[in-house]
């Protein structure tokens, strides 16, 4: 099936004016910006849907179609790709790009959604109208018309290996993940293959909005009082918005007293604030502190013992956004611009250290499912200094019976346990602390002392947190 350049329209023939339809349009808009440049769709489709608002077009009902076609598109692109494959007589990167998008757009309407299949092809055809012309929307139609004979079941069972001939590759395809970041995940998750295809399924769920009471600040109970609002599962200051709903819209979000914070992110904050020390407990480092979400929890906690935190955040305009994060804070903080491979602050200096260290995400598919076909995996060679020279900087600033928190939103062994374990050779004077007490009630922890959390076992994003205690 080729994809059709325009045609003059036959004489006589009355000319059809495309309809435009505001959400398809919207959700095509949003998946160029992805792709042409590497945005980040929970970047971009806020102020689209803002803007759609503004005009009259949207209500909520089409904002959410807008999101979930959107987000749905994204989370199945790579098993979308491969039917779209099986139905055109090309490789797919000789299709264009918005070309492929649309189509993505109308797979993901005929194999992921209730819309029913006339109206999926339809809608589909007057986009590609609209933003292709009209003999591009008639390739769309075709391939369209070919994906609609069959649902999804059926074309995954045709378009994957079997499992026991590839099994990675069998739930590559499945489960809409490239093969190399299965395998990784696998190898950190271990167990047999229900575990790793939980796994991968919880990466296509749209996950809960969670928000934290910043301590002294707000209280569950306040935000409690929101529409479809549950308590959270682990942390004591979590609130999950059971509904989606527009965090933005709660006022002590909009205040600074609250925010938006993974119940993932919390925890990690949490132990390493609780961890025991050693002497004193007044100064506390924040060591890459943006956005700010760990931050402001720290902040708050630390004011409610007299303890300062100095956030720390080596690119200007994200250590803005940690200074508002902060905002209103109770007790005494700063916050400063800073390379924390080269740290401004002197040695031995801090009796807790955070180090959450920039990372290649994959603990957080469910939030940003882009980054699963934007990463690679010599990404990670470029991350692995940088990883190690945080934590070094980490176990130098802290003080002799102070500890640090290391932690990434990762669960790839090479960003988590190798990364510790390079740098307890090199500082021989340290201990690994249990930190699964430290997270009291949380299930499935594994053997410790570090800990790694799952988003199909604890409902939050995968991130990993060793405590590390100078000895000497």
């Amino acid at each position: 099936m080729s994809e059709q350049s325009p045609r003059p329209r036959k004489p006589g023939k009355p000319y059809r004016r495309p309809q435009k339809d505001p959400v398809r349009i919207l959700a095509f808009e949003a998946l160029r910006a992805v792709d042409e440049r590497d945005a980040y769709a929970n970047l971009v489709l806020p102020p689209l849907l803002r803007k759609a608002r503004d005009k009259g077009d949207f209500d909520a009902r089409d904002a959410a179609l807008a999101t979930e076609l959107v987000y749905g598109t994204l989370r199945r692109q790579g098993t979308y790709d491969a039917i779209i494959a099986s139905c055109v007589d090309r490789p797919l990167r000789e299709v264009d790009p918005p070309v492929l998008d649309v189509l993505s757009l109308g797979v993901h309407q005929l194999l992921g959604t209730r819309i029913p299949t006339h109206a999926a092809v339809s809608a589909s055809v007057e986009l590609a109208r609209v933003v292709l012309g009209d003999g591009r929307a008639k390739f769309v139609n075709a391939v369209l018309r070919k994906v609609a004979q069959d649902d999804f079941d059926t074309w995954v069972e045709r378009v994957a290996p079997p499992y026991d001939d590839d099994p990675e590759d069998n739930l590559a395809i499945v489960h809409s993940h490239p093969r190399w970041v299965v395998s990784a995940l696998w190898d950190s998750l271990g167990g047999p293959r229900a575990g790793i295809e939980d796994l991968l399924e919880a990466d296509n769920e749209r996950p809960e909005v969670t928000l934290v009471a910043r301590p002294g600040r707000s209280t569950i109970d306040e935000l409690l009082r929101e529409e479809a609002a549950l308590p959270g599962r682990w942390s004591p200051y979590a609130v999950r918005l059971s509904e989606g709903g527009e965090p933005g819209a709660v006022a002590a979000v909009k205040e600074g007293r609250a925010g938006v914070q993974d119940e993932g992110s919390q925890l990690v904050a949490l132990a390493l604030a609780n961890a025991p020390l050693d002497g004193p407990d007044e100064k506390w480092l924040d060591g890459c502190a943006g956005p700010g979400g760990k931050a402001a929890l720290l902040a708050a906690v630390a004011a409610e013992r007299g303890a300062t935190l100095l956030a720390s955040e080596k690119q200007p305009h994200r250590a803005g956004l940690v200074a508002r994060a902060l905002a209103g804070n109770p007790g005494p903080y700063q916050v400063i611009a800073a390379d924390g491979t080269r740290p401004p602050w002197r040695p031995d200096s801090f009796d807790r250290v955070l180090m959450d260290v920039p990372c290649t995400g994959l603990g957080a598919l469910r939030r940003r499912p882009e980054a699963r076909w934007r990463r690679r995996p010599e990404d990670l060679d470029g991350f692995a200094p940088l990883q190690r020279g945080l934590l070094r900087t980490a176990l130098e600033s802290v003080r002799v019976g102070g500890v640090v928190g290391y932690a990434t939103c990762s669960p790839h062994l090479a960003e988590t346990r190798a990364v510790v374990d390079d740098l307890l050779k090199q500082f021989p004077h340290t201990e690994l602390i249990d930190a699964r007490p430290l997270l009291p009630g949380v299930p499935a922890l594994g053997d410790g002392p570090d800990v790694q959390l799952w988003p199909h076992l604890h409902g939050t994003d995968a991130m990993y947190l060793a405590l590390i205690r100078r000895t000497g």
